[in-house]
């Protein structure tokens, strides 16, 4: 494994004095900006940045006296010095690629530090795979600083992962030198009930002085008082004006995301924009971002930029994926902001509204001009182990995704996961369905068609079925997917039980990803060998074929955008109302199984 040489601040000190104080030249010299202070909230015209050792030495006029026959110079030339962008909350598996292309995927667009947590390769390997992923970030070429997974399973007793996270594990990966805090608490039961395990988790934490990060997913918020006093420090899954208010008065962070499929900033910016609270305790992040929108519509830049649109002053919007960012875990004195001693990473743009990333600077190096990423990432293995994810117990057929009707009906009332477009909640819906050959089967007048979770850990040969609504699939099809937040079984679902066979099938032998076949051909395949969850191919590649998929889903009726995130998470037994387990069908209002029928004739 290489780790990026970055000296610490006590080892350069006396140079950047040096330097500062004219006794010394500079490694690299920016002249003639205008400087974004995050700390003062204001842009100083005519400003010269130095740096050395890979860290700020020097911000004021003219640092002439800095420059040596060495010195790289850089001429802004009136355009905006600003610190490198942070991403407070994500997970890299989302992006279908590992730490090292998911960083080249964001490097030029001005992404230079992210906080990651990787609670779905814990859900597959387990502290293993948790820990090759924290290698791999200490390789990069920019900040990647890892949270410690906190729920696998995410909800104990409702669904079986192919690993468990500890209190123990925790209390070890506390001690790793990349662990910058704890990962989203997903069971806000479990803490609100004082859970021994879940307080276990939070407890080991604490005593390491790190940050918990939270995740109340529930609308009703009147368990959120119990959860603020279990500790966590911010809170993501916000969608309203109210929730972010009630998450900063209870003294955490509101992170306001913009993913690939969420797009909750503009209900809950309000908040700043007309209700006037301080922005100092709002943060911006993605939460889950595809490789096609990171290759096509950008990643934090993108935030911003919306965040801007929303209503907010482009000063607060770049504050908010700074230095809030940094202060929030800790890092203020090391980066999130363009100032004496913090890691030098740079973003040049010439206007600060639509944001264009012209040159990205990280740890005082240009990696990135006009789009375009310049020098290679450090390569990284992932072992045969993490490829050998996908352990089905045979190969399925048409007859595994028959859902038996009761006894003697002729018709069955039967709930429904009803997926909500751009959001993480399902509706708990209900359908009459007719009756054939005593199996209930789905109905493409109201929208309803088949689900099937796979199992795929431990080869057990299980399959739960149940119904969804929402997709609007017409005729024969099925889309399979490896990728199943959280605990990353295979989700199928279809119009055709002969097409859920081969998509399913189809997975197996590749061994993971996403695949949808119509008419008994397949339209599209990702491979995602590594845990069933990414590529190590590049970016641009992996979006292609991500493209592929949406326009196949298309193809077979559907119109939601972004429905494969919303297929991917329809396993997701931690945010309301209705999904599907190897347990059974979860009702996430009460955390418990529920039965597949209500009624029948």
């Amino acid at each position: 494994m290489t780790i990026h040489p970055l000296k610490s601040w006590a080892d350069v000190a006396p140079r950047l004095i040096d330097v500062a104080a004219g006794r010394a030249f500079a490694d690299m010299v920016i002249r003639g900006g205008r400087w974004v202070n995050v700390h003062s909230r204001e842009v100083i015209p005519e400003t010269d940045i130095a740096v050395a050792d890979g860290r700020f030495a020097y911000c004021g006029p003219d640092a002439s006296a800095m420059i040596g026959p060495d010195t790289q110079v850089i001429e802004a030339e009136g355009r905006y010095i600003m610190p490198g962008l942070c991403d407070g909350h994500m997970h890299i598996e989302s992006g279908m690629l590992t730490v090292t292309q998911f960083s080249r995927a964001v490097i030029p667009h001005g992404t230079t530090t992210m906080f990651v947590d990787p609670h779905e390769i814990a859900n597959v390997m387990g502290l293993e795979g948790v820990r090759l992923m924290h290698d791999e970030a200490l390789a990069q070429r920019i900040n990647v600083f890892v949270q410690m997974p906190s729920c696998a399973p995410s909800a104990p007793g409702l669904e079986t992962t192919g690993f468990e996270i500890t209190p123990d594990d925790v209390a070890e990966a506390m001690g790793w030198p990349n662990i910058i805090g704890l990962g989203e608490m997903m069971n806000f039961p479990g803490v609100i009930h004082n859970d021994p395990k879940m307080l276990a988790i939070l407890a080991a934490t604490q005593r390491a002085g790190k940050v918990v990060g939270g995740h109340y997913a529930s609308p009703d918020l009147a368990g959120f008082h119990a959860y603020a006093a279990g500790g966590p420090a911010d809170d993501h899954e916000g969608t309203s004006e109210a929730d972010a208010i009630a998450r900063v008065r209870q003294g955490m962070r509101s992170m306001m995301r913009l993913g690939s499929a969420w797009y909750d900033v503009e209900a809950q910016v309000t908040a700043v924009t007309e209700r006037g609270l301080d922005p100092r305790n709002f943060i911006l992040c993605t939460d889950d971002c595809h490789s096609g929108t990171l290759v096509n519509d950008g990643h934090m830049n993108r935030v911003v930029r919306h965040a801007i649109d929303c209503g907010l002053d482009p000063l607060i919007a770049i504050q908010m994926a700074t230095i809030n960012t940094a202060t929030h875990f800790g890092l203020e004195r090391e980066l999130g902001s363009v100032t004496p001693g913090r890691r030098a990473d740079v973003i040049l743009t010439s206007d600060l509204r639509t944001l264009p990333i012209e040159t990205v600077i990280a740890h005082g190096q240009v990696i990135a001009r006009d789009g375009e990423i310049i020098g290679e990432e450090p390569p990284f293995d992932w072992p045969d182990k993490a490829r050998q994810s996908v352990n089905m117990a045979r190969n399925l057929a048409a007859a595994d995704f028959d859902i038996t009707a009761p006894d003697g009906a002729n018709s069955v009332k039967a709930r429904v996961i009803g997926v909500v477009e751009n959001q993480a909640p399902t509706k708990a819906l209900t359908a009459d369905l007719s009756v054939e050959n005593g199996l209930a089967v789905g109905d493409p007048a109201q929208d309803v068609c088949q689900i099937a979770l796979v199992e795929r850990h431990r080869a057990t040969g299980g399959v739960t079925n149940a119904f969804v609504s929402g997709f609007g699939y017409t005729g024969d099809c099925a889309i399979a997917s490896t990728v199943a937040h959280d605990s990353h079984h295979m989700i199928v679902v279809g119009t055709s039980k002969t097409d859920m066979a081969l998509a399913a099938n189809r997975l197996r032998e590749v061994g993971g990803g996403v695949t949808v076949f119509k008419d008994g051909q397949e339209l599209a395949l990702v491979k995602l060998p590594i845990g069933g969850l990414m590529s190590d191919a590049p970016a641009a590649e992996v979006a292609a074929d991500a493209q592929a998929i949406v326009a196949a889903m298309k193809a077979c009726g559907c119109k939601l955008n972004n429905a494969y995130m919303q297929h991917s998470l329809l396993a997701l037994v931690v945010i309301p109302e209705l999904r599907i387990s190897d347990i059974g069908l979860i009702d996430v209002t009460t955390f418990e199984e529920t039965p597949l029928f209500l009624e029948h004739e």
